[in-house]
Order: structure tokens, then sequence, then C-alpha cells
């Protein structure tokens, strides 16, 4: 892939965060997606790239989410998958709270798992640990093992875990053990790359959340050099047919990195709709002046860039919500 695609790919996010930014707080979180998925299709448009998408919000007639199969960009440019969620936290910014977040993962065409939409066993940890922890371990022997890398003892541990009833034995575990247990609601992509960046202060990520969240958050957590091992767990013989529709002949086999992204070239691109432990949300400094917090990664490089940006937005009126709203 072109190094500029990196760049490009960060004006999408950057579109889809500053439309949807203007619903936060306002109850309405269809109107919020439907805000961020329009304005981040309008933009594909001019990347100069041939994409279909593999991580979707729906499926062809589903539309007009970014739906599986569809095809994004210029025509014209490398072939590449793309797995994509214009707003990665609706609830979160309906009630207005943090870690709202718009992004995109690409990858050459046939490097990311074509995971369908359903529940995903995950397991991740930042570089320190990369290789030494797997998902059918035990919570307590798999703290240890990131404590003595991360050169911390267990009660200066941070695990995050999603705030689920699903959760909770695993949390009163995590607890007896000795180490802290911070606690989410939503938005598991921002949660999952916190481990891989030690400014967050977060060791390890452990949960069953979405499966599509979980190959975005795989093309982030390769570029960082961490680890991620995962399982699918289809509820019902109408999703384990699904993966098998999709290449997955076992569905419940273990999932290593590189069965999620198969690329050495993927690239994550996020952008803030709310703050959170990753980014700062968009900002609205007055008159037709917005700032925006981005983040860009590419595996093949490991560079990581932090990106603020100002916008106008009496110049970019297709991002403005209606008067009438």
């Amino acid at each position: 892939m072109d190094r500029e695609l990196a760049m490009e790919i960060v004006r999408v996010t950057e579109a889809a965060a500053l439309a949807s930014a203007q619903w936060m707080g306002r109850g309405l979180k269809n109107e919020a997606d439907d805000a961020a998925t329009t304005a981040m299709r309008t933009m594909f448009d001019s990347v100069n790239m041939k994409g279909t998408v593999v991580i979707g919000e729906g499926e062809l007639d589903e539309a007009p989410m970014l739906y599986i199969g569809e095809e994004l960009g210029s025509g014209n440019g490398p072939d590449v998958d793309i797995a994509v969620d214009p707003l990665e936290g609706t609830n979160i910014v309906a009630k207005g709270h943090p870690n709202a977040m718009a992004v995109i993962a690409i990858a050459d065409r046939g490097g990311l798992l074509h995971a369908p939409d359903m529940y995903m066993e995950k397991i991740v940890v930042g570089p320190e640990s990369a290789g030494l922890v797997r998902l059918t371990d035990p919570i307590e022997k798999t703290i240890d093992i990131v404590a003595k890398m991360n050169n911390k003892r267990v009660r200066d541990m941070t695990v995050i875990i999603q705030e689920r009833e699903r959760h909770q034995n695993l949390i009163e575990r995590v607890q007896k053990k000795g180490a802290r247990v911070k606690l989410f609601g939503d938005g598991d992509v921002g949660a999952s790359i916190a481990t891989a960046l030690p400014q967050t202060g977060i060791d390890l990520f452990v949960g069953t959340g979405g499966a599509p969240e979980g190959v975005i958050s795989a093309a982030a957590i390769k570029a960082l050099g961490g680890d991620m091992q995962a399982r699918l767990v289809p509820m019902n013989e109408e999703e384990t047919e699904r993966c098998k529709q999709m290449g997955l002949a076992d569905p419940t086999m273990l999932l290593t990195l590189d069965d999620l992204v198969k690329s050495d070239d993927a690239i994550f691109a996020a952008t803030g709709v709310s703050s959170g432990e990753l980014l700062e949300g968009v900002r609205f400094m007055g008159g037709d002046l917005v700032e925006t917090d981005s983040i860009v990664m590419r595996a093949k490089t490991g560079t990581v860039r932090y990106i603020k940006a100002q916008h106008r937005l009496n110049k970019k009126p297709h991002l403005v919500m209606p008067e009438n709203s």
C-alpha cells in the first residue's frame, strides 16, 4: 500500500467524527450513526484505492449502513480490505459519555479476517508481553506474566473489562488476585488499544465483545507491537453456519494476531468523537472553528502519528447538522 494512504484514511475518520459529534448528548444514537456513516462514505470516494468492506455494519440489504461487500474508494490505486465502524459508541454519543471514536482499519486484499457480527472472546496485551499470553490460560496466570513483563507488582496492574453481567466472575477473579479492574461501558476498540500505549496505564484487556471490533483493534495492536488472541463465540447454529460461509471451518478455533490480520501492511486510523483514554473528542471552539484529535498507525513501519487538526465548518457544509434537528 502507498504510505500516503494512511493520511487519506485519517481524513475519512475526521469527517465521520465531525459529523457525528454534533449529535453528542442529544439522545439520538441512530441520527449520530447515520451522520458518521454518510460522511465517511462520501469522503471515501476521494481516496485513491479499490476498497471492499469486509467488516461493516450489515449486509447488502441493510444500506445505508456501510455493508459487507460494499466497494469504496476512487476505483484506482491498491486493492484493500476495509474494516470500518463509522461511530464506535452510538450509545456513548447519545448519552454524552467518553470514548466514542470513528475508526477504520485497512490491509492488502485478503489481509483481514472476515469476521461475522457476533461475540468474540479476546485478550490483548502490550509489546512487553507479546508472545507470552494465551487466551486459554487462567486469568491468574496471565496477570502474573503481564505484571512481570511490565515490571509492576500485581496490585499496581490495571485490567480493563467491559461492564457486563457475563464478565462478573472474571471481574471477581481479577480483584481476588489483587489487580485493579477498570470497567468501561461501550467502545472496546479504544479499550483494547490502550494496553499497548504506556501512557494509559492499562496493562491487560480481557473479555467478550464484538467480533468486528476485535478485527479493527487487531490492526492497531499489530502496528503497536502488542499481541492479541481471540475466539469467536457463536450463540446458535445460524451463527455457526455464518462463520463457515465466511471461510472459518472451525468457528471456535483459537485465533492469533496473524489470523486476525494476515497482512504485514495494515493501517489503523481513529478520530475521537468524545474524549477518552486514547484520544480527545471533537472540540467546538466557537463560531465555525472545530478541533479534532486523531491517531494513525501502520504495521509495516511501526509508525504512530497523533494528529491535531482545526476545521472550518463553514467550508464543509456537508458535515453540518441540519438547523431544524
